[in-house]
C-alpha cells in the first residue's frame, strides 16, 4: 500500500476543516468558549442572571471606556470570572439609569396630573429629587457591581489561601511536582478558589499559556494588591523545585507555609488598629447623629409650617441614610486583608436545602401578621370606615374614658380639618405603632432561627470534633512513623480515643477494616459505610485524603504528612486566638453600640417626641382651639401668636417618627451585623444569618421596652406639668 502524500491528506480532511471553520460563531466577544462557559456556570451560577442582563443590553450599542476605567473594570471581571465585557457593563448601567430616570419622572408627572389636578403649588419636587437621586445611585451601583462581585469573590477565596498552600506543601513533600501539587489543591479546595486553580489549567489547555508556571504567575498578579504573602508563598514552593538538597527543598516548603501564616497575622494586626476609627465614625455618623436629629423633628416641622412631612422622614431615615451607612461599611470591608476566615463551605452541608428554603418566612410571616395589624390599627381607624362598621367613634378623649388627668386630647389623636385628616397624634396610636417594627423584626428572627438552628448545631459539633482531631492525627502519625501498618494504627488510635469526640470516627474505620475486610481507603470513603460520610468535616476529609495519597509513597511519608497537618492546625488556632483577642474590643464595642446604646437612645427619643406632641396638643385643647392656626382666639394675642408658631396640625405625628426609628434600627442591625461578621470571619453567610437573628431580637426587644416606658413615663410627666394650666 502506497504511503499517503501531503496532498492526499489535505484532500481528505480539507473539506471537513473548511466546514468547521465556516460553522464557527464569532459573535462571542467575551473570549470564552462554550465549553468553558458551561464549566464556569456549573460552579458559579449565582452570577448568571447579571451576565444575562448585561449581554442583553450590551447588544443594543457599544460604549468605549477610558483606558484607566476599562482596565479597572476588566480586572474585576477577571477576578469574579464574569462572562461579560466592559462595554456590556457600561451599557447595562447606562440603560437602567435612563429607564429609571425617565420612567420615574413620567410616573411622578402622571400622578401629579391625575391625583393633584396639575396644581403648580403641589408639584412633587421631592419625588423628582428622589427619582434623580435613585437613578444616579443605580448607575453608580451597576457601574461598580463588577468590583463588588470581585470583592465578594476575593473575600470568600482569601479564607482558603492558607489551606491552598498547605495542600501544595504536603503534596510536594512526597512528590516534587508543581503541576500535580496545584492540581491536588484544586481538587480538594472549596469554591471559589478551586475554580481559580482549575482556570489555571484551563488557560494552559486552550493555549493561552505554554506552561502551568506561566499561568500561575499571571493568576497571582490578581492578588498583588491584596495578598503579597500568598504570592511569596507560591514562589517559595516553585523555588523548592530547583533545590538539589532534599533538606533544603523541605525547608523551602515549610518556609512558604510559615510566610503566609505570618503575613496573614501581620496584616490582620494592622487592620485591627486601622479599623477602630472608621467604625467609631460609622457609629457616630450613622446611628447617633441621625437618631438625635429625630428628637427635634416634631418641633421643627411645626416651626417650618409643615414643610417637613412624615414621608420625608421615612425616605431620609429608611432609604438615604442606610445607603450612606452601607457605603461606609463597604469601604471598611474592602480594606480587610485576605487569607483569614472560615473556609467551610455552606453549600456542601447536607442541611443546606433547609437553609435555602423560604418556607420559614411563610411561617414567620403568619406569626408576625397579628402584630403588624395592631401596628396599622391607628391608620385603619383614621383613613377607613372601620370605626363606623364597628359602631364606634373615630376617637375618644382621655376624659371620656375616665383618665381626665391626661388632658382633653384624643387617645388616637385623629382630627378632621379642611386640609384632611390630621394625625394620628395620640399616645395610644404611638404605643400601637411599636408593633410595626416588632412584627418585621419577629418575622426575620423566627425565619432565620428556623433556617440556621440545625446548621449551627452541626457546625458546633464538627468544630468540637476538629478540636480533638488534631491530637488524634498526631497519634496516628506517630504510629505510622513507628512502621505500624495503617490498618493496625487505626485500631490503636481507636482504643486511645475512647471518651472523646473523635472516638466514633476511628471506631467506624476500625470496624470497617476488621469486620468488613475493607481497605483503608474504602473504610474511609466508601459511599455507604465510609467514616467520612458520618463526619462531614472539612479537616477530617482532607486529612484522610492526604493520608491515602501520601501512604502510596510509604509510611514515613504518610506520618510526616499527618504531623504537618497537626502542626498546621495548631498554628492556625494560635493565630485565630490572637486575632480574636485583637478583634474582641472592636467587635464587643460595636455590638454593644448596636444592641444596647442605639436602642436605648432611640427609645428615649421616641418618648421625648411623644411628650412634646402631648404638651402641644393639650395646650391647644386647653386654649379651646380646634384650629390653632386662628391666632388670638381664646387665649389672647400673645398666646395665640405663640400657638400659631407651634401649630399641632403641622406637626409630624410621633407615630411616623417611631416607625422611622424602628425600621432604621432593623436596617442598621442587618448592615452592622454583616460588617462585623465579615471583619471577624470573612464571608460567612450562615454566621451572618444566625447573628442577625440574635442581634435583632436583643436590639428590638430593648428598643420596644425602653420606648414603651419612655412614652408612658414622659407623657405622664407632661400631663402632670400641664395639670394646673
Amino acid at each position: 500500500m502506497d504511503k499517503p502524500t501531503t496532498e492526499d491528506v489535505l484532500r481528505k480532511y480539507g473539506s471537513k476543516i473548511e466546514n468547521e471553520i465556516k460553522g464557527f460563531d464569532g459573535s462571542n466577544t467575551s473570549g470564552y468558549s462554550q465549553s468553558y462557559q458551561q464549566f464556569r456556570a456549573s460552579l458559579t451560577p449565582q452570577y448568571s442572571s447579571y451576565e444575562k442582563w448585561c449581554r442583553a443590553f450590551g447588544n443594543l450599542l457599544k460604549i468605549n471606556a477610558s483606558k484607566k476605567d476599562a482596565a479597572k473594570i476588566q480586572k474585576s471581571i477577571d477576578i469574579a470570572h464574569l462572562n461579560v465585557t466592559v462595554s456590556e457593563v457600561l451599557v447595562f448601567a447606562l440603560m437602567l439609569f435612563l429607564f429609571a430616570l425617565f420612567g420615574g419622572l413620567l410616573i411622578s408627572v402622571g400622578g401629579w396630573l391625575l391625583f393633584l389636578g396639575g396644581d403648580p403649588n403641589k408639584l412633587p419636587l421631592l419625588m423628582f429629587f428622589l427619582v434623580v437621586l435613585f437613578s444616579i445611585f443605580l448607575f453608580y451601583y451597576l457601574y461598580n457591581l463588577p468590583e463588588r462581585l470581585a470583592t465578594k469573590w476575593r473575600l470568600k477565596a482569601s479564607s482558603q489561601m492558607v489551606p491552598a498552600i498547605l495542600y501544595m506543601v504536603i503534596y510536594m513533600k512526597h512528590t516534587s511536582n508543581f503541576e500535580k501539587a496545584v492540581s491536588f489543591a484544586s481538587q480538594h479546595l472549596d469554591e471559589p478558589l478551586a475554580l481559580d486553580f482549575k482556570k489555571i489549567f484551563w488557560d494552559v489547555e486552550v493555549g493561552r499559556f505554554s506552561s502551568v508556571k506561566d499561568s500561575v504567575d499571571y493568576y497571582l498578579e490578581n492578588w498583588r494588591d491584596y495578598s503579597l504573602e500568598f504570592i511569596e508563598a507560591f514562589h517559595l514552593i516553585e523555588s523548592s523545585l530547583y533545590e538539589p538538597s532534599e533538606s533544603r527543598r523541605i525547608a523551602f516548603l515549610e518556609k512558604s507555609l510559615q510566610v503566609i501564616l505570618d503575613g496573614v497575622y501581620d496584616k490582620m494586626l494592622k487592620y485591627t488598629h486601622n479599623v477602630k476609627a472608621p467604625l467609631t465614625n460609622l457609629y457616630m455618623l450613622g446611628i447617633v447623629l441621625p437618631t438625635l436629629s429625630l428628637a427635634i423633628l416634631p418641633l421643627a416641622s411645626t416651626m417650618l409650617q409643615g414643610a417637613i412631612k412624615w414621608y420625608h422622614v421615612l425616605v431620609l431615615f429608611n432609604l438615604i441614610i442606610p445607603f450612606f451607612v452601607l457605603y461606609m461599611t463597604g469601604n471598611i470591608i474592602i480594606g480587610r486583608p485576605g487569607g483569614y476566615g472560615d473556609s467551610s463551605l455552606l453549600e456542601k452541608n447536607p442541611l443546606y436545602a433547609k437553609y435555602r428554603d423560604n418556607k420559614p418566612f411563610l411561617i414567620a410571616g403568619l406569626i408576625a401578621l397579628p402584630f403588624f395589624i395592631l401596628g396599622i390599627l391607628p391608620l385603619l381607624w383614621a383613613y377607613t370606615p372601620l370605626p363606623s362598621w364597628l359602631g364606634m367613634a373615630q376617637d375618644y378623649t382621655w376624659k371620656q374614658i375616665g383618665l381626665s388627668f391626661m388632658g382633653n386630647a384624643g387617645i388616637f389623636g385623629i382630627t378632621h380639618t379642611d386640609a384632611g385628616v390630621i394625625g394620628p397624634l395620640g399616645i395610644v396610636s404611638l404605643l400601637l405603632s411599636l408593633f410595626l417594627p416588632l412584627s418585621v423584626a419577629l418575622m426575620f428572627v423566627f425565619a432565620y432561627k428556623i433556617k440556621t438552628k440545625d446548621l449551627i448545631k452541626e457546625r458546633e459539633k464538627y468544630k468540637e470534633v476538629e478540636n480533638e482531631f488534631t491530637s488524634s492525627l498526631f497519634q496516628l502519625g506517630n504510629r505510622l512513623g513507628d512502621g505500624m501498618p495503617a490498618e493496625i494504627a487505626f485500631a490503636k488510635v481507636s482504643e486511645s480515643t475512647r471518651g472523646t469526640a473523635t472516638e466514633g470516627f476511628f471506631r467506624i474505620v476500625n470496624e470497617n477494616i476488621q469486620q468488613l475486610g475493607m481497605s483503608v481507603e474504602n473504610a474511609l470513603f466508601n459511599p455507604r459505610r465510609g467514616a467520612v460520610i458520618f463526619y462531614p468535616s472539612h479537616l477530617v476529609a482532607i486529612s484522610m485524603k492526604i493520608l491515602i495519597e501520601s501512604s502510596k509513597k510509604g509510611l514515613q511519608v504518610a506520618a510526616r504528612s499527618l504531623m504537618s497537618i497537626s502542626d498546621y492546625v495548631k498554628n492556625i488556632r494560635k493565630i485565630d486566638e490572637r486575632l480574636n483577642d485583637l478583634l474582641a474590643d472592636i467587635i464587643s464595642d460595636m455590638k454593644s453600640n448596636m444592641t444596647f446604646l442605639a436602642p436605648l437612645l432611640s427609645g428615649i427619643i421616641v418618648g421625648l417626641s411623644s411628650m412634646i406632641t402631648a404638651i402641644l396638643t393639650n395646650l391647644s385643647s386647653a386654649l379651646g382651639k380646634t384650629d390653632v392656626s386662628a391666632a388670638g382666639i381664646g387665649g389672647g394675642l400673645g398666646v395665640g401668636s405663640f400657638m400659631k408658631i407651634f401649630d399641632v396640625t403641622q406637626m409630624i405625628p410621633p407615630y411616623w417618627v417611631q416607625v422611622a426609628i424602628g425600621f432604621y434600627i432593623i436596617e442598621i442591625v442587618f448592615i452592622l451585623t454583616s460588617t462585623l461578621v465579615t471583619i471577624k470571619s470573612g464571608k460567612d453567610d450562615l454566621e451572618t444569618t444566625a447573628e442577625t437573628a440574635a442581634n435583632l431580637l436583643s436590639s428590638i426587644g430593648l428598643y420596644i421596652i425602653v420606648a414603651l416606658f419612655a412614652i408612658i413615663g414622659l407623657s405622664l410627666l407632661g400631663s402632670v406639668v400641664l395639670a394646673g394650666f
